[in-house]
């Protein structure tokens, strides 16, 4: 069942985090469902502008109705991530989609602003909720790519701001974390203070955490004794992202973990059968590796279990 994101927000806020998953292929979208329903969660399914372009958008949003129709005791919303202006008002235009994000966020506040709004009243008109960012994370995912000297933090006084001139009905933060598999280097980690103080001033107000992925260490080990060269890799702390959820954080982005199941998954079978050339037994180990990580993902988030107690709070 596609919902709104507002009505997940308000279920979810101050006590767990919706997770948001992006995905690209149809092993992806299967895994995804069945850990979702496997945990009881509800969740976030994110299309992003190169997932949209990777084949074609019709038959992204083609598995995503047909998994709607395979599970139907889910429950989620279709989000699309990081858009441009011109993605976003295709998207409100299709009514396939429950939010869009419109990332404007490397203009001037005050055109980030304005980019904002135009995208709110066009979405609005369809009661499709827009999730904006303000600050600037650093990393590279897909189209966006800044360098950490480039990245800042996001200031409290004009998230307030910017929330009330935009309209927009959620708000990414740049609170620390980044895109990719290269979050952190040392012991840094996420500005709670940041998160806290946003949460005084407009209470009640979804906050959304990108760069979120924790890069599990075990993956990234695995992906490197089949093979691979990720070498420093280092996501976020996962007792960090449990307590984002409890502070106001109702959706938390993760890309970068998924991909690095699907990595380790297919290094890991040719090379143990190099002489095996059909896609299908290592997507079919993919499906079920994913659908695991998702359950334990949804356990750090707080979402797990939450299903029906969602379902029926979205009935009233």
């Amino acid at each position: 069942m596609i919902v709104s994101t507002k009505g997940l927000f308000k279920h979810a806020y101050g006590k767990y985090a919706v997770g948001a998953y992006n995905i690209n292929n149809a092993e992806q979208v299967m895994g995804l469902f069945k850990g979702n329903i496997d945990s009881k969660a509800p969740f976030i399914i994110q299309l992003s502008k190169g997932a949209r372009s990777y084949t074609d958008k019709r038959l992204l949003e083609a598995m995503i109705r047909a998994a709607d129709q395979i599970f139907p005791d889910a429950v989620f919303a279709v989000h699309l991530d990081h858009g441009d202006e011109a993605s976003c008002m295709d998207c409100i235009a299709s009514g396939f989609y429950s939010s869009v994000m419109i990332d404007a966020s490397s203009e001037p506040f005050e055109k980030n602003i304005e980019i904002t709004k135009r995208v709110v009243e066009a979405a609005h008109k369809k009661n499709i909720s827009v999730e904006a960012e303000l600050g600037t994370l650093g990393g590279v995912e897909e189209h966006v790519s800044v360098d950490e000297k480039n990245a800042h933090l996001t200031d409290p006084k004009e998230a307030v701001e910017f929330i009330k001139k935009s309209g927009c009905d959620s708000l990414a933060c740049a609170i620390g974390t980044s895109h990719g598999a290269y979050k952190f280097a040392g012991s840094q980690g996420i500005h709670f203070e940041i998160i806290s103080e946003i949460q005084k001033l407009v209470p009640e107000f979804p906050l959304v955490m990108h760069g979120s992925s924790s890069v599990p260490q075990d993956e990234v080990q695995r992906i490197n004794a089949a093979g691979g060269k990720l070498k420093g890799a280092k996501g976020v702390d996962e007792a960090q992202i449990t307590k984002a959820g409890k502070m106001g954080v109702t959706k938390i982005n993760i890309d970068t973990d998924g991909r690095l199941v699907w990595c380790r998954v297919h290094r890991e079978h040719f090379l143990s059968k190099p002489e095996d050339f059909d896609l299908r037994p290592a997507g079919k180990v993919f499906m079920a590796e994913y659908a695991k990580y998702i359950v334990h993902k949804n356990q750090v988030l707080g979402s797990a279990g939450q299903l029906d107690d969602v379902r029926n709070s979205l009935k009233k």
